[in-house]
């Protein structure tokens, strides 16, 4: 009895050796799988890309918009992409990111390629035209439409590779100091506005400027410009707009649906991997789903804002008014859709989706926001 216990006590002792000599050197398997998985995550390289904006830092959903773009690059590449934001003049000066990201003085850009119109007119097709596309029907044509590749073909001219990167909407038509009536309250105005907008302007006898978002209200304050256009109610608000002036106008003939845009150095682009470049493609679609969403929603609260605590002076143009910017921007379209062939070539394609959007209109959301009023 006593040897056969002895020898059941030496079994399970073998096996409980046995056991313990297993899970001791699986747990050192393990401890040595997790050491060198930790080694190769901090020794992971790292690439540090700098993206400059033509927006003030963290401003309200457009230098946030970057941030967040960079932010979720970082995410997907599990860090191989770390993108540093610069706001407008931190690291270039504002209206400049294009020729730098172009050198390569810096990586990529996220602005509204309407800033690069000095560069070529069709530039401008890709982020906002006047009395044209919305940004959803924009986005359409650009994707499905060949907007894409004449954008592409265009930047990279200029060694960089364009994509959209979010919208604000809609905007609205800027603040006054005075009320417009007539399209003679336009002769001598001077004004703070961008790109074909800008142009237009000028065809009915104002005075656009250009200025950096974080120029205006000095300039308005100062009395330099005698109205301003921004974004709209959210941005605007925070701006201060309306201590200066008293009118805000809408909506925007200038912009009905601005695209903001990611443009990145052509040669950092092709050193990029495919995962890579997914993961800025990705990151940018995303901000064209929720950047429209989240100006919607701040807009109309900003606007409550606005008028009821700031005692803000709502207005739209005349349809007297509408009718003269319309025929101005007509020819305004007409004379830069013939500055040469390739912007020819995309004023082509561009009014071509215009149409189609504007029959499409008539019966689905443009007949919608009829009714909806009575």
């Amino acid at each position: 009895m006593d040897k056969i216990d002895r020898r059941k006590i030496l079994t399970a002792g073998g096996l409980g050796l046995t056991g313990l000599i297993g899970a001791c050197s699986a747990a050192d398997e393990t401890n040595t799988a997790q050491t060198v998985s930790a080694a190769a995550v901090h020794t992971k390289k790292s690439r540090k890309l700098r993206m400059v904006t033509s927006w003030p830092a963290q401003f309200p959903g457009l230098g946030t918009t970057a941030d967040t773009i960079a932010k979720t690059v970082n995410e997907l590449t599990e860090g191989s992409l770390d993108i540093k934001v610069y706001g407008a003049g931190e690291l270039v000066p504002a209206h400049q990111e294009f020729d730098n990201v172009s050198s390569g003085a810096a990586d990529m850009y996220h602005a509204a390629d309407y800033y690069w119109q000095g560069k070529s007119k069709g530039f401008a097709f890709f982020a906002a035209v006047p009395f044209g596309m919305t940004a959803m029907e924009t986005l359409s044509w650009m994707q499905y439409g060949g907007g894409n590749k004449l954008w592409q073909n265009l930047s990279a001219q200029f060694n960089i590779i364009a994509m959209a990167a979010g919208s604000t909407g809609t905007q609205m038509g800027g603040w006054f100091k005075r009320e417009i009536n007539t399209i003679d309250d336009f002769r001598g105005l001077v004004m703070r506005i961008p790109g074909l907008g800008g142009d237009v302007l000028k065809a009915v006898g104002g005075v656009p400027k250009l200025l950096s978002g974080g120029a205006i209200y000095q300039a308005l304050q100062s009395g330099a410009i005698d109205a301003t256009e921004w974004v709209g109610p959210w941005n605007d608000l925070a701006f201060g707009f309306y201590r200066e002036a008293s009118y805000y106008y809408g909506p925007g003939f200038h912009e009905p649906g601005p695209i903001l845009s990611c443009g990145i150095n052509l040669d950092v682009w092709n050193s990029l991997s495919a995962t890579e470049k997914l993961a800025i493609q990705t990151a940018c679609a995303q901000a064209n789903a929720n950047t429209p969403a989240e100006f919607a929603w701040e807009n109309q609260l900003a606007l409550k804002v606005l008028t009821e605590q700031h005692g803000v002076q709502m207005r739209t143009f005349s349809d007297d008014i509408w009718r003269a910017l319309n025929t101005a921007a007509k020819d305004v379209l007409s004379t830069v859709g013939n500055a040469d062939a390739q912007t020819r070539a995309i004023y082509d394609s561009y009014m071509s989706a215009l149409a189609g959007s504007r029959q499409m209109a008539r019966y689905g959301e443009g007949a919608y926001f009829r009714v909806r009023e009575l």
